[in-house]
């Protein structure tokens, strides 16, 4: 089994000191956001601070949504990072939940402006290391297409490259079908799609660290 490598366990340590460290700053009430103020809210929001593009990555609502992206890191951080070097694998890890963001606040500006979505949907936050998760998985169906996953449910093997396709198939139809309310589904479509390209143009032009 591959160990924790330096990295990964460094954001490990980081997202869990962040979930139970803002808890400190209580839930939100009616007038005041609490440790709400730390996830991403639209531009447009009264409620925006600059500061939230980074922080949003490393908050998380509960300690189910904790677990289940951290245990993502935990499985397919090791082997990209011993792949790429730590580098690499930092900046690949941040470009893929910048992008998650993007796409996110895209969409967002799409409903808006073009699709008549109700103006108060720039009030409710996005938080998580999801769509940088996916961007792991991304890179990893990548860079390991026939490596063998044992899936939990439903408990059989998969290949990777298999497993990606059917997962960003899966966030791609409840995002368009408006399923799974208050999950932001275009992140992690967004955080697969970087993840999978930065890694193209890594193989095809290489890089200088």
């Amino acid at each position: 089994m591959l160990r924790i490598t330096d990295v990964v366990k460094n954001l490990l340590i980081i997202n869990v000191l962040m979930y139970f460290g803002t808890l400190l700053m209580g839930d939100p009430t009616s007038d005041q956001l609490g440790r709400i103020q730390l996830a991403l809210f639209y531009p447009t929001s009264p409620f925006f601070q600059p500061y939230q593009i980074v922080t949003h990555m490393f908050m998380h609502g509960d300690i189910t949504h904790l677990f289940f992206n951290m245990f993502g890191l935990f499985m397919f951080g090791p082997p990209l990072e011993a792949t790429l070097g730590p580098k690499r694998f930092l900046f690949f890890y941040l470009f893929t939940g910048f992008g998650a963001m993007a796409l996110h606040l895209f969409v967002k500006f799409v409903e808006l402006h073009f699709l008549g979505a109700n103006p108060g949907i720039i009030n409710i936050p996005v938080l998580g290391a999801s769509g940088a998760i996916f961007g792991l998985l991304a890179g990893f169906g990548t860079l390991f297409p026939n490596q063998v996953i044992q899936l939990l449910f439903p408990p059989i093997p998969m290949k990777a490259k298999y497993f990606v396709l059917i997962y960003g198939g899966i966030e791609l139809f409840m995002g368009f079908g408006g399923f799974g309310a208050g999950i932001a589904h275009f992140a992690h479509v967004g955080g697969a799609i970087f993840g999978f390209l930065l890694i193209l143009y890594w193989q095809r032009f290489g890089t200088k660290f």
